[in-house]
Order: C-alpha cells, then structure tokens, then sequence
C-alpha cells in the first residue's frame, strides 16, 4: 500500500511539474512570438512589463542582451514584492511554488525569442490564435496548483480580509491603467486588438481551468483520525456525525465536506491512509451559499 502511495504521489508530483513548464512555456510563445511582433499589448502584470520593455529598449534606448528578452526580468522583478504577500496570505507551499512558477514563467519570456516578423498578417488572427495559446498555458499553470502571479496573488489576498475584493475586480482596475495607458500612446486599432486578445485570453484560461469546481464529498467509516488529518493538511472544515450500517448494524462515522476539485486527490489520500475500507461518494459542481474559501492550491 506504502509502494502504490508513493508511486502515485510521484506521479501526480511530475504531472503539475510538467504542467508548469509546459504551460508557461505556451505562455511565453504566445507572447513573444504571436503578440509581441503585432505590436499589441497583453493584460495584467504581463502588460505592464511589455509597457516598460518598449520604455527601456525604445525611450531609453537600453542595449540588449543577445539571446535575452528584458520581459522575463521585468515581469519578475514586478512579482517579488507579492512573494510576502502570498507568504502572508495563502501559505508557504503556495508561495514556494509560486516563486518558482514564476521563476519559469520569467525564464521562458526572456529565452523565446520575439519573432522577427508576425506569424499572422490580420491582427483579428493573431489574438484569437495568441489568445487562445496564452490562456491555455495560463491555465495548465492554474492546473498545476500553482499561480502565475500579478494580479491573481492581489486579489486572492485581499479577498481574504476584504470580502467585496476578487481577482475580477483587481485584473479590471490593472487593465483600466494598462489600456488607458495604450490608448495615449498609441493608435486606437493597437488599443482594441489588444483587448480583443486579453478576451479571448480569458476565455480561454476560464474554459482549461475552472478555479474552484466544487465538490462535495461524504465519507464512511468506522475509524477515527480523518477529520483532524483534513483540517490540518487539507485546511478545510467537515460535519460529522454517528451512524449505522443498515446492513451489518456497525457502528460507523458519516463525514461531509466540500473542496475544490484540485483538492479532492490530496483529500482521498488522506481518508486511504486512515481507512482504506472507507466508502467515500463524491458530487461534483455542487453550489455553495456561505464562507467557502477560494483558492488556486489544491
């Protein structure tokens, strides 16, 4: 049983591994080689770095390094002061893996080179294409229970201690600055392109990961331990209360909870190590009216 833990642990760790570099990887293509050469500008944290890239290389006139794009350092350097606030906030895994999520998403920005000319001719093409590439990458790093950062860290940090904040509203007040920032300094087609892209972008990341699917889980059975073993690691709160077998007349507990879809493997794992005969039923997309905590981690 040990064996068989251990190895689908092992897997299930390589599989958000890849998923994050994979992901960001397709983040990073998407801008640098669909985007960027179209002269269009993408949302949130990454648009800000895009804003000041054209700043140092074309204002300033920063000499560039061969073979590395500034965007990747810029986005990064944006992020590092979120890095205690997620700490604070959301946790030392999150944050860990949060810091090397955007360790690679900086990474690949400044290694994939920025094509010497579109790929596409129409700039309609472009952001559906580019779009749908960066949403999909942003999303397997979603997937991956991990964040790009930017924006989502924000949001999801003062949604915490302030209920009526969201990453929505966030994204939308970080957009309203980048876009108007866009429109002063370029012509009114680069400004709408743009947010036809940062569209289908979300539309895309929306559509590979839903954020918080919920499900709700009841479990049976006759030992104890479960409930602190999920509210410690899992950090979410259960009901339990005493039945009986309608068949074997046993004593048994009946405990329910609900988590997201991301944090329902971690929680199965949990309910095998204790009870390995436990009957658990699962029900998901299951709406919630209440204090239930939204989170990226699984």
């Amino acid at each position: 049983m040990n064996i068989i833990t251990g190895n689908a642990d092992r897997k299930h760790t390589l599989s958000r591994i890849a998923l994050v570099i994979v992901g960001n990887l397709l983040f990073a293509v998407g801008i640098n080689m669909i985007i960027t050469p179209m002269n269009l500008y993408s949302s949130g944290f990454t648009g800000m770095s895009m804003l000041l890239r054209m700043f140092l290389v074309n204002i300033l006139h920063v000499p560039q390094i061969p073979g590395v794009d500034y965007l990747g350092i810029i986005y990064y350097l944006l992020n590092m002061p979120l890095f205690v606030l997620a700490y604070k906030a959301l946790g030392k895994e999150f944050c860990v893996t949060t810091v090397i999520s955007i360790g690679i998403a900086s990474l690949c920005m400044s290694l994939v080179p920025v094509a010497a000319k579109p790929v596409f001719d129409d700039y309609l093409t472009a952001c559906l294409v580019g779009g749908l590439v960066t949403g999909t990458g942003a999303g397997m790093v979603l997937k991956g229970g991990t964040s790009g950062g930017g924006q989502d860290i924000i949001g999801v940090a003062l949604s915490k201690t302030h209920p009526n904040f969201s990453v929505g509203k966030i994204s939308i007040a970080i957009n309203t600055v980048i876009y108007g920032v866009c429109f002063f300094l370029f012509d009114i087609q680069t400004v709408v392109y743009s947010m036809i892209f940062a569209v289908v972008n979300a539309f895309a990341l929306d559509y590979q990961h839903t954020q918080n699917r919920n499900v709700q889980v009841m479990i049976f059975t006759k030992k104890e331990g479960i409930t602190d073993k999920v509210i410690k690691e899992v950090r979410r709160g259960l009901t339990y209360w005493h039945g009986a077998g309608g068949y074997t007349d046993e004593d048994t507990y009946v405990l329910t909870t609900m988590v997201t879809k991301y944090e329902l493997p971690g929680l199965i794992k949990i309910v095998k190590e204790v009870d390995p005969n436990a009957f658990v039923m699962v029900n998901e997309g299951t709406k919630i009216y209440g204090n239930f905590e939204k989170r990226f981690t699984e």
